[in-house]
Order: structure tokens, then C-alpha cells, then sequence
């Protein structure tokens, strides 16, 4: 059983709220059963002092929770059924695997999605593998509709080494994407706390002052190429919370290109009929919102640096090649 332990000084301008919905906001990838637990267990204190689950916190409130995770075996991954499904694996060695993940595959299964998931392929790559890894060697995710790079582990030394670096930010990942607009700047930095959007729960939102509401993250970017009305942009995160990219370019007023649930699948301005249709043209070649998990930088469990790329998908290619030819700015 793996142990991790969170704590939080609260800020004098805390709203009042209960503690479980403020730990459901405040840690990645924690669940109501895993706080209630907790809870029960009396492994959340307030300012030393045990509480339930209800309990409103309030300003300079001290708290502290202790959440177990289960480290090999995950029930939920246990219960898989193997399905062969292709995956375009770019690497594959003793410890890890690469994986080019197409547009459209869901990662990890949930509702909705309780087949046909990258991990319903990956227990049948691995079924002569004799140890279920907790999640299945799944140390780190990217949207269904995402297409690029993602490393799983293949043993139990391999996933606690590259969880490490994920924790340590030491992995760089690179995306591409394809933003509505011409962005002010060359190259910027995007920051703020990201949470549910309160008026749309599949999407997230960006807010600048309220942590409370949110997980703080960080997008650099830059200006790869501009097109009369669209910017073609690298990312860099140094963080990777939930829709970051897609809800950071939302944010700013530029979101990507044919995402669907943050608005980028309309055309909202009024251009010519000519135009207007030129973009419905490009906007029906992809198949999903324009983000792409071009690059991944990581230091392998041999403690040697390993760098994967992956090809810009054939969609994008012919995307960008029609705005070249009709609107690049030479």
C-alpha cells in the first residue's frame, strides 16, 4: 500500500466550502470514495484535529490528509478483458512501451468507454506477462480526441522511475496545435488555476485567482506559423492538468481548431461565402481538435535520456498545406 500525504494552508480570502469538495479540486487524480475513506479512517486533520467529511473550511484553516493507494495490483485494471485492438507502438523494450495514440482512442476506461480503450490493447500486448501493474503501466494520459505520444511501464521499477519524473516535471513533453486567431505574441507563457467549468462539466476552465477552485498550471508556447485565421503553435508544459492546452487557448480567446467542446468547431466570425466555406472544407478534413503530442524527452530506467517523435498526422498535413496556399503571410 502506497502512502501519500497533502497538506494546505488556506489563504484569509477562503470561501467556506466542505473540505471533501475542496480536496476533490485541490488533488490530481483523487476520488470521493478514496476522501471518504479517509475520512472515516480519521486521516484528515484540520488545524491537528480530526474531521469529517463535511466539515466548511475556513481561512487559515491547516490541513492534512493521508490517501492509500494500492501499488500492484488495481482491481478496476484486474477486471480488464484483453482485446486486440492495433496499436502503432513506435518503441518497446524490458521496461517500457511508446505509443503513437490515434485520435479517437480513449486512454483509460470509464463510462461510457468500458471498452476499446488504449489500455484494453495494452492487456493484450501484454498478456504473456504474468504481473498486473497497478493501471496497467499507465503513468500518464492524453484526451481521447489527442492524437501523439504516450510511455507506459512495463514492470514495477519502470513505472515508479518514470512516475518520478513526472512528479519531478523532469519528462518534456512537446504538443503541436492548430489555434483560432492570430495570437498577439511570438511566444508567451500561460498560467492559472484550472478546475470544472461550473457552467459545463465536461469542459475545464481557467481561474486566475481562486485556487481553491482549481489546479495551478503552466503552458509556454510559440508561434511555429501564422495564417490569415489561424496560428500554427508549439506548447511546452511544465505542468499536466486535465484539458490544459485546450482550456488555456480557450482562456485567452483562441481556441483550437475543431474542438468540438471548447467552441473551436464553429465558425463564429462572418467571413465571405468564400472563406467561410474554405474553412467548413478544412474544419470537415480533421478529425479531431488540432492538438498533437508531437515529441517526448525522458530518462529511461537504464538512466540513459531517450527522445520519440511522431510524424504530424496526414489530416494535419493537408490542413495546413490549403492554408499555405491561401492565406500564408509571406
Amino acid at each position: 500500500m502506497h502512502i501519500k500525504k497533502f497538506s494546505f494552508l488556506l489563504k484569509k480570502n477562503q470561501k467556506s466550502i466542505r473540505i471533501d469538495k475542496f480536496l476533490m479540486k485541490s488533488i490530481q487524480n483523487i476520488s470521493r470514495n478514496q476522501i471518504q475513506k479517509a475520512a472515516s479512517l480519521g486521516k484528515i486533520l484540520v488545524n491537528k484535529r480530526f474531521v469529517k467529511k463535511n466539515y466548511q473550511i475556513k481561512p487559515f484553516d491547516f490541513l492534512e490528509i493521508e490517501i492509500s493507494y494500492l501499488p500492484i495490483l488495481d482491481l478496476e485494471y484486474k477486471n480488464i478483458i484483453a482485446e486486440k485492438i492495433p496499436l502503432d507502438i513506435i518503441h518497446e523494450d524490458e521496461d517500457i512501451i511508446v505509443v503513437n495514440k490515434k485520435p479517437g482512442m480513449v486512454v483509460h476506461p470509464g463510462i461510457g468507454n468500458e471498452n476499446g480503450t488504449l489500455i484494453h490493447g495494452i492487456k493484450y500486448h501484454l498478456k504473456n506477462n504474468n504481473k498486473i501493474l497497478y493501471r496497467l503501466g499507465l503513468v500518464h494520459r492524453i484526451d481521447k480526441d489527442t492524437s501523439g505520444l504516450l510511455v507506459l511501464a512495463k514492470n514495477e521499477y519502470a513505472q515508479k522511475f518514470l512516475f518520478q519524473q513526472f512528479i519531478s516535471k523532469t519528462i518534456k513533453r512537446k504538443y503541436i496545435a492548430l489555434v483560432w486567431g492570430d495570437l498577439k505574441n511570438e511566444e508567451g507563457t500561460i498560467t492559472g488555476f484550472i478546475g470544472r467549468d461550473p457552467k459545463n462539466r465536461k469542459r475545464m476552465t481557467l481561474f486566475k485567482k481562486d485556487f481553491y477552485r482549481g489546479k495551478y498550471s503552466i503552458t509556454h508556447y510559440k508561434v511555429l506559423e501564422r495564417f490569415k485565421y489561424i496560428t500554427y503553435i508549439s506548447c511546452n508544459l511544465e505542468t499536466g492538468k486535465t484539458h490544459q492546452i485546450r482550456a488555456h487557448f480557450k482562456y485567452l480567446g483562441h481556441p483550437l481548431f475543431n474542438d468540438v467542446i471548447y467552441g473551436g468547431n464553429t465558425i463564429l466570425k462572418n467571413f465571405s461565402k468564400k472563406n467561410f466555406k474554405f474553412l467548413k472544407i478544412c474544419l470537415n478534413i480533421l478529425k479531431s481538435q488540432a492538438l498533437h503530442a508531437i515529441s517526448l524527452s525522458l530518462i529511461h530506467p537504464n538512466n540513459e535520456k531517450y527522445h520519440f517523435t511522431s510524424p504530424i498526422p496526414e489530416d494535419w498535413k493537408k490542413v495546413i498545406q490549403k492554408f499555405r496556399e491561401k492565406f500564408s503571410f509571406l
